[in-house]
């Protein structure tokens, strides 16, 4: 499996790392939020992530932790653009990854140099989404989810777990393609309307996703799945990420969506070993 970023083929051979940087001062772990920390610790995060081996950063302006407030679209729209604006500027062959619902603030971004959109809502936030990325022609990660980052954790009750993300994943996958988008990535939202056990059932069973034929993000850094088990805090979280990380991986996962760069590279080095 492969997907196009600014006509770079990327193969899914080895796992890839996608590093997260939140443009917010409201993310569930203070690890990764860069709001308020200006240009030049922004650039030297980045910079150190890539060194660590990344091969995306992926950016957002909106936290989507649980009972998260809205963020004004014009706040997302002017955070996301700067830091892509200057991202791109400093390390011209970086693959960017915007965090976004917004048509809009997708749209902004990938005109200033983004090279794939990751939305929560996979298009069922803004009518628009789709269209965009048609027109771009960039790579899309979907996610599943239920309501808002207010009410997902009231909306957890299913009969079939796995089945209805797959179902769901498969009216998105449908409605992605009749407009021609052609590279999609599945992430199954980890802790997105899915209590502890709910995310370890759904790691459990993850290459059961690998049904819909397009590569699979795992999402569970830092997750309170972890830290709620181990009765600790995101903070203390990344022995036990590191952990689930081989699970996923052994799952099928293709990019593994982290906080900690190096660790997670180690991580599949050592899988990627094992598999030899």
């Amino acid at each position: 499996m492969t997907i196009n970023c600014k006509g770079k083929l990327i193969d899914f051979q080895r796992p890839k790392i996608m590093g997260i940087v939140n443009l917010t001062t409201d993310s569930f772990y203070s690890g990764s939020r860069f709001a308020d920390s200006g240009e030049g610790i922004l650039l030297e995060t980045v910079g150190k992530m890539l060194v660590d081996g990344a091969d995306f950063i992926d950016i957002g302006a909106y936290s989507t932790r649980p009972g998260a407030d809205d963020v004004p679209v014009e706040l997302e729209m002017q955070r996301v653009v700067a830091a892509v604006s200057v991202l791109c500027r400093e390390f011209p062959e970086v693959l960017i990854s915007v965090d976004t619902f917004r048509a809009a603030v997708a749209d902004a971004a990938i005109s200033e140099g983004a090279a794939l959109i990751n939305d929560v809502t996979a298009g069922l936030g803004d009518s628009e989404m789709l269209a965009v990325i048609a027109k771009h022609q960039v790579p899309y990660v979907m996610m599943h989810m239920r309501g808002t980052p207010k009410t997902m954790t009231q909306l957890n009750q299913y009969d079939d777990l796995v089945g209805e993300v797959l179902m769901y994943f498969s009216e998105r996958i449908a409605a992605a393609r009749a407009l021609g988008i052609n590279d999609l990535i599945l992430d199954p939202g980890f802790g997105f309307a899915k209590n502890v056990d709910q995310n370890f059932t759904m790691l459990q069973r993850f290459a059961d996703f690998k049904i819909a034929g397009v590569p699979l993000l795992a999402g569970i850094s830092r997750k309170s799945m972890i830290y709620k088990t181990l009765g600790t805090t995101a903070d203390q979280a990344l022995n036990g990420t590191t952990f689930l990380h081989a699970f996923a991986l052994q799952g099928g996962a293709n990019i593994l969506r982290v906080h900690d760069v190096k660790e997670a590279v180690e991580a599949v080095s050592l899988f990627e070993k094992l598999q030899s």
